[in-house]
């Protein structure tokens, strides 16, 4: 479910342009097209065939992307793999959530998540599996729209008008038939801003419940959230106050060692 590629490939300051434009390249790359020959490739970021090929040499030179000699395909490389793990482990907020959220996924059984917002999509940045079985589409580096999952409900209950404005699509498309869309959407945030946790009941996927606590810094402002997840068989309506207050008292602590010191239970 990754966007579309929106990064402008405009040059804004001289010498940019093949930077921006091999990083335009490597975000084509999703999970629904893993692999792209350089002539697709070149067309779907608007540059010729040379350029993208020259572009694809480089970056298999450093292992960024690797190139299948049977189809001249391509793919993302283990390079990257090693760079993201990298920026993974120096994320501050992942440092300070760390025991937090492990600390969750021992304590109930469920999957944890720490997740970051991107644009008008929430990324997994550390995901601490359960005990029990949970969706395999679950994992670091999985982005999700923001209005469908507990954690990116969470970020928007506490985002001003402007940014909230930004965040959200025009149109909110269901992912299922519980997906929550539009004024519907914004009706409960007030809500969720009140008791400190979203719920997302099968709104990203029948069968999946997760409920998520935004993490606050010295501004208030949210600058991640963590969540719970597994099946409607687990998560039920009777059990969800609980997880959620687990989950509210785990953002709190978080919260306080991002900075945040006003009032925000932890009950």
């Amino acid at each position: 479910m990754n966007a579309p590629l929106t990064r402008p490939l405009q040059e804004p300051m001289a010498g940019t342009q093949s930077v921006l434009r091999a990083v335009a390249m490597l975000e084509a790359f999703t999970d629904e097209r893993p692999v792209w020959n350089a002539s697709d490739l070149a067309g779907a970021v608007g540059l010729n065939r040379t350029t993208a090929y020259r572009l694809l040499t480089a970056l298999e030179s450093v292992e960024y992307v690797v190139r299948d000699p049977a189809t001249d395909a391509f793919r993302l490389g283990s390079g990257l793999i090693a760079l993201g793990g990298r920026a993974r482990r120096a994320s501050p907020i992942r440092l300070v959530s760390q025991a937090e959220v492990e600390a969750l996924a021992a304590g109930t059984g469920e999957t944890a998540t720490l997740e970051v917002l991107s644009g008008r999509e929430m990324v997994i940045i550390e995901e601490i599996p359960g005990e029990y079985v949970t969706s395999g589409s679950q994992h670091i580096g999985s982005r999700w729209p923001v209005y469908a999952t507990s954690t990116g409900k969470a970020i928007l209950a506490h985002l001003p008008p402007a940014e909230l404005a930004r965040a959200l699509p025009p149109a909110c498309a269901p992912l299922t038939e519980r997906t929550l869309t539009g004024e519907q959407l914004r009706a409960g945030l007030d809500a969720i801003r009140r008791d400190g946790y979203a719920v997302a009941a099968e709104e990203l996927e029948l069968g999946f419940v997760a409920v998520g606590a935004a993490l606050l810094d010295a501004d208030a402002r949210p600058v991640a959230a963590i969540s719970l997840g597994g099946t409607r068989t687990r998560l039920t309506d009777e059990r969800l106050p609980a997880i959620g207050a687990l989950v509210r008292a785990a953002a709190a602590r978080i919260s306080r060692r991002l900075g945040y010191r006003r009032e925000l239970s932890a009950d």
